[in-house]
């Protein structure tokens, strides 16, 4: 895994080319650009003359189809209509996709703000309120085209990835060991929640992705969007240890049942969801290896260290598996 692509897509992406997509839609650009962090697609921020800057995303190529982008642009603008804290695309005559030579993009406006304190309780409440909103318009109507997070999509399938084209071959025994053993253990306790209400979420709900701003979130990009358990977007607010953990989901949930009804049973899946995003993001960075930024960025997942921390992390989290859940008594 250690080659470079000279020839990634993205590569094309020169200034030149983004102010050309940019001028297309008719904005005269001052020449500006400003790359934002981003690894899955590429994101800069464009001055425009005598106008604010706006957010070109442009989207890495065969990830999402059209049909999948626009799904997750109707949510968002449906979120943004209806008052919620959501940074939706800029529609230009009635679109919000637009493609430029073998590229889909996406206009955006600037927001500002920081990331939320989430050893704060009453911003944990204000976030839960929020989410509680957003996850009310999600359960409305399914999407059609994006896919829906599983055992079998993120877990299995992220581990037979990484077996295949990442694993070094002499942790190949180790790792399938202990990884098929997690995954028993993560769909045992899956089966167990019983049956699951699956809904449009915003499927990466992490402090990178919360703007906070005059005491509210703004909440950004939903390229990861999916059909999933509403505690998909409530688990990665949680940090500490279990006393912790268990203030922090009670004012989440608090507030977000001033809009929206909580799925109890769904607690349950805070450490099989946290396994899964595990093996999800490992294959994440195996899949993308061909792209330059991601092994400047990660140049530690070429290494065997990586696996032999992944290994002790997979061991970690087997035993965080078998503790108590997260019951709330007052729930």
């Amino acid at each position: 895994m250690s080659e470079y692509s000279q020839a990634h897509p993205f590569n094309k992406l020169t200034p030149d080319f983004i102010l050309d997509a940019i001028e297309a839609l008719g904005f005269y650009s001052d020449g500006r650009i400003l790359t934002l962090n981003s690894y899955e697609n590429r994101v800069y921020q464009i001055g425009i003359e005598e106008q604010q800057p706006i957010i070109a995303k442009f989207y890495r190529p065969e990830r999402w189809t059209q049909e999948q982008i626009l799904e997750e642009h109707e949510f968002t603008t449906e979120l943004a209509e209806s008052e919620l804290p959501v940074v939706a695309p800029l529609s230009l005559h009635s679109k919000t996709l637009f493609e430029y030579d073998g590229f889909y993009y996406a206009l955006y406006p600037r927001k500002g703000g920081h990331a939320p304190e989430l050893d704060d309780l009453d911003s944990l409440f204000t976030l839960g309120r929020f989410i509680g909103r957003i996850h009310a318009m999600g359960e409305i109507k399914p999407y059609q085209f994006r896919p829906s997070l599983t055992v079998e999509t993120f877990g299995q399938q992220s581990f037979e990835y990484l077996m295949e084209h990442a694993v070094p071959r002499e942790y190949h025994l180790p790792y399938r060991t202990l990884a098929e053993d997690v995954l028993k253990e993560v769909r045992k306790q899956w089966l167990e929640v019983g049956e699951l209400d699956y809904i449009r979420t915003h499927g990466d709900c992490h402090i990178g992705n919360i703007l906070w701003r005059d005491d509210n979130p703004h909440f950004v990009d939903f390229d990861d969007s999916r059909m999933a358990p509403a505690v998909q977007d409530l688990w990665m607010l949680l940090s500490g240890e279990r006393p912790q953990k268990l203030s922090q989901i009670a004012e989440i949930i608090e507030g977000y049942e001033e809009f929206q009804k909580f799925p109890v049973k769904q607690l349950k899946l805070i450490e099989p969801l946290r396994t899964l995003r595990m093996f999800y993001h490992s294959a994440w960075l195996a899949k993308r290896w061909s792209d330059p930024a991601f092994q400047q960025a990660f140049p530690w997942f070429d290494s065997i260290r990586y696996w032999e921390e992944q290994i002790l992390d997979l061991r970690s989290q087997f035993a965080e598996l078998q503790e108590p859940v997260l019951e709330l008594p007052n729930l």
